[in-house]
């Protein structure tokens, strides 16, 4: 299937594609293999792409949809993607230059993950069953999972322990897409660069995604460099299908957005299959979220500017955290709002178990088009599992990882996503049935 949309007759903008090939099943073997559909991943070659000094051992587990599994102390999660054994071009500042002139080809393994789970320093635990009531609400339970589990080398630093793991996870993903490189795709996804301003009479749509900047263990990266200083930025999407932004913070399980969720930017992805029907793709902007209200403020003004300049006519306001990064997203939407732009903000709510509570920590004041992801506090009844990858103990329920627990849906790893990830929907409520 083909996704090939052009704006107007004539339009010259570059066109990337992703060449999909779906994965059924994960299992470990001697040796990397893609074979109509099911993944084998070398064990030995897995571990050889996270060897590093601060890493004394790593060890490799397959966890897939509806296996008797819990994966616990999940830090990031990654999609395999390559350009092709041997190419350079993904992940760019980590593993290599940015190089603006690369091949805009990139091979997806859909329905695979890898994923790194264990102890890090300000890692909020969390979750993800791979059946039950909480593989119903997370994107990482219907994906097929390479599990690595770490210890560190003794004298590491946890900040090493943490920059081994993210080099290593981001080895691995292009490694396991490597073997399915030569494979027919079963899906190719063709994507023009955003629209310049003047090209179409559709409305120009873009997308404002906040990217959490808190300090070490709560931080994202941009071309391998934190963008905790940075002034927001207008990113062409195709470097972020290539993996320019990589997560690093291990706050909110519920509200992270792993690289995974970054390279796939549902919201990012819906406008894309839009544009040229009842809109105009306008672009992507990423904006740090500084701590103080000062800075805050200043990110926010200088976002809409940059909405401003590129054509923006609506933009949908993304965010990630809770608590503060609230500020962050409504200060924005009401810039926007203030430079002529319609903004609309995805946000969880934290409204208590029964749903009553004041949704928003801080709502925007003039802006009032929103969208919920979920209720961060909604209690889940979770079941026994008879393996745990990750830890032993999930001590926020005073548990064993395999024993059955009630725990908020916010432990659940992006069951509140705030990229756009989700299954909620909503309904007019008619008169007959209030």
């Amino acid at each position: 299937m083909t996704a090939d949309h052009d704006d107007t007759p004539g339009s010259a903008a570059p066109t990337s594609s992703l060449l999909v090939h779906a994965v059924d099943e994960v299992v470990l073997g001697e040796e990397t293999a893609f074979d109509a559909g099911r993944l084998t991943v070398g064990v030995d070659q897995a571990r050889e792409a996270l060897a590093d000094p601060a890493l004394a051992a790593v060890r490799v587990h397959a966890a897939n949809p509806g296996d008797r599994v819990r994966i616990v102390k999940l830090l990031d999660v990654v999609e395999p993607r390559t350009k092709g054994p041997g190419k350079p071009g993904m992940f760019p500042g980590f593993l290599g230059a940015p190089q603006p002139d690369r091949p805009r080809e990139t091979h997806v393994l859909r329905g695979a993950a890898v994923m790194a789970a264990g102890a890090l320093p300000r890692n909020q635990e969390g979750v993800v069953d791979m059946t039950g009531p909480a593989a119903e609400v997370s994107p990482y339970a219907a994906t097929r999972n390479v599990v690595v589990e770490f210890d560190r080398a003794d004298e590491a630093s946890w900040e090493d322990v943490d920059a081994a793991l993210r080099r290593g996870l981001l080895r691995l993903a292009v490694h396991l897409a490597d073997a399915a490189a030569d494979a027919e795709p079963d899906e190719v996804e063709e994507w023009p660069a955003p629209a310049a301003p003047g090209t179409s009479d559709l409305p120009r749509v873009g997308v404002v995604t906040n990217l959490q900047t808190q300090g070490s263990f709560k931080d994202v990266y941009v071309y391998g460099r934190s963008f905790s200083t940075s002034l927001p930025t207008l990113i062409d999407p195709f470097e972020v299908d290539d993996g320019a932004i990589v997560g690093g913070q291990f706050g909110h399980p519920g509200l992270r957005n792993s690289t995974y969720m970054h390279c796939n930017h549902p919201v990012v992805a819906d406008l894309r299959r839009r544009h040229g029907q009842n809109l105009s793709f306008a672009g992507l902007v990423i904006c740090p979220e500084p701590v103080d209200q000062h800075a805050k403020e200043h990110i926010s003004a200088h976002a809409a500017r940059l909405c401003a300049a590129a054509g923006f006519d609506a933009a949908v306001v993304t965010k990630e955290g809770g608590g503060n990064a609230d500020a962050d997203a409504s200060l924005k939407m009401d810039r926007l709002e203030d430079a002529g732009i319609a903004a609309v903000g995805v946000f969880a709510e934290f409204a208590g178990p029964d749903g009553t509570g004041p949704p928003l920590v801080f709502p925007p004041r003039r802006a009032t088009a929103m969208v919920s992801t979920g209720n961060y506090d909604l209690r889940l009844d979770l079941p026994a599992m008879e393996r745990a990858f990750g830890g032993d103990r999930v001590d926020i329920a005073d548990a064993d990882a395999t024993d059955e627990m009630t725990l908020p849906v916010a432990t659940v790893h992006g069951a509140l996503n705030l990229l756009g990830w989700g299954r909620l929907t909503s309904t007019q409520e008619t008169e007959e049935a209030a």
